[in-house]
């Protein structure tokens, strides 16, 4: 009988630690979890992923309002600015907390609410806000703290016309104009956000395309549309400082190139939330975006200290960390999973439109000089498109020529995220089961979107046959 207060302390709250919090409650573990905040959820559910992209619903429908002929005079006549889609983003928060903590209480997992951080390899101290501390030991630990912002020390965070992906989800105005320098993920989305509140919007990209590790006919699409919904987009560009004034910020780019704007929004990069967790004191090694470096296994230099999500780095999804999560509650609680993590891991980028892939680009097999073909439905020929007014957008089939098997499925246009999971469970199948032809033999609703599986499938076969 273990004489530490729990089998397994968990440091964050969100998809991470819930995994692994609910993986081990299951196998009867006694488990707590160590939450910095006055709420459960993690930076996921209240700074990241549910606002943000509650936020991009909520200003989709005002679109689709403005577009429809319908509604279109009666819309003019509503003034909607960015604090009140905010508002209207909070109470998904809430309904996801409430959630989280039925679930931690359900099955028993204890909530300790301060910050952690490591006094030995088998205790953490706990300093509440009120700067109580407490002691808590345990036979296994997970890091799953997540991340923030990366804030160079050049950049005058302080500054309120200078944002961050957190802090643009307190602006209490809709600005005029933005300029979002990085144009990852979040830099991509937010472009779309403030684009469709007639925002004028500069996306500074440092790199040579948006999102190089999506297709490229699927980005060219993106970078089409949000140039048709007003954002300016610059293509390799490197800041050389940020000057901040009362009327403004200026971006200075080595190029020489200057953006001044109302506001600044910083998208370029995250780190892992590691700082005054004792980890380096305890010998475990932490990389320069301040990361835990793991093994395959989500084991630290501190075999019984794992970590995962965010604070471990690529690949950043929600939907990841909750898997990495069970996946090490697996190996603590039986020494063994008896599953893997999936290789494919499918992308969903809430931009508008959205954009989601799994498996491989075009590039990709051409580099690995894979023989493949291309299926395309175009939406604009969907029927329930059509209904629904989103015209914009395809879905895109990779396949080998000689056996059909599916190698890439990639999608732009409304919904694109969830019809991307079709196409997974598919590609998914072993034994020859995972070919177009499921596609092109299989009776699918009419009207609806999963129809342009068949589409695109006929379009393929009709490219080689």
């Amino acid at each position: 009988m273990s004489t530490h207060d729990y089998d397994t302390l968990i440091i964050g709250s969100g998809p991470g630690g819930e995994g692994v919090a609910m993986k081990l409650a299951k196998s009867g573990r006694r488990v707590a979890v160590v939450e910095a905040y006055t709420e459960v959820g993690g930076g996921c559910l209240h700074w990241g992923t549910i606002p943000s992209k509650a936020l991009r619903h909520n200003i989709q429908m005002l679109a689709d309002y403005r577009r429809n002929a319908l509604f279109r005079q009666t819309v003019r006549q509503i003034e909607i600015d960015y604090p009140q889609l905010l508002e209207a983003a909070n109470g998904v928060i809430q309904q996801q907390v409430r959630t989280t903590n039925r679930y931690y209480s359900r099955n028993g997992v204890d909530v300790i609410h301060g910050r952690a951080a490591f006094v030995d390899p088998w205790t953490v101290e706990v300093r509440e806000e009120s700067g109580v501390c407490k002691r808590v030991t345990a036979d296994s630990f997970v890091v799953a703290s997540g991340s923030r912002p990366y804030h160079p020390a050049d950049v005058d965070f302080s500054h309120p016309r200078i944002l961050d992906s957190d802090t643009v989800l307190k602006l209490e105005h809709t600005p005029r104009s933005l300029t979002i320098y990085g144009a990852g993920v979040i830099g991509c989305e937010y472009a779309s956000i403030f684009c469709n509140l007639d925002v004028k919007v500069n996306l500074v990209n440092t790199r040579d395309r948006l999102l190089s590790f999506m297709d490229d006919e699927i980005t060219d699409a993106l970078s089409y549309h949000l140039r048709n919904q007003g954002t300016v987009i610059r293509h390799d560009e490197a800041y050389a400082r940020v000057e901040a004034t009362d009327d403004g910020v200026i971006l200075h780019c080595k190029s020489g190139k200057k953006f001044k704007t109302e506001l600044l929004l910083w998208a370029n990069g995250r780190s892992g939330n590691t700082q005054d967790m004792g980890l380096e004191g305890i010998g475990i090694e932490i990389n320069t975006r301040g990361q835990i470096v793991v093994n395959k296994r989500y084991q630290s230099a501190q075999p019984h200290i794992y970590a995962v999500g965010d604070v471990v780095g690529y690949p950043g999804l929600a939907s990841a960390s909750y898997d990495q999560g069970r996946f090490a509650g697996a190996l603590i609680a039986e020494g063994e999973a008896d599953w893997r993590l999936i290789e494919d891991i499918p992308t969903g980028i809430y931009t508008s439109p959205e954009i989601s892939s799994v498996g491989r680009t075009e590039r990709e097999l051409t580099e690995q000089k894979v023989p493949y073909e291309v299926g395309h439905a175009a939406f604009n020929s969907i029927a329930r498109a059509q209904i629904s007014g989103h015209t914009v957008g395809m879905l895109k089939l990779l396949f080998h020529r000689e056996t059909l098997e599916l190698l890439g499925i990639h999608c732009f246009g409304e919904r694109a995220a969830e019809i991307i999971h079709i196409g997974q469970a598919i590609m998914a199948q072993e034994g020859g089961a995972n070919t177009l032809r499921y596609f092109a033999e299989t009776t699918f609703n009419y009207p609806t979107m999963a129809e342009a599986y068949r589409v695109a499938a006929l379009n393929g076969l009709n490219r080689i046959f």
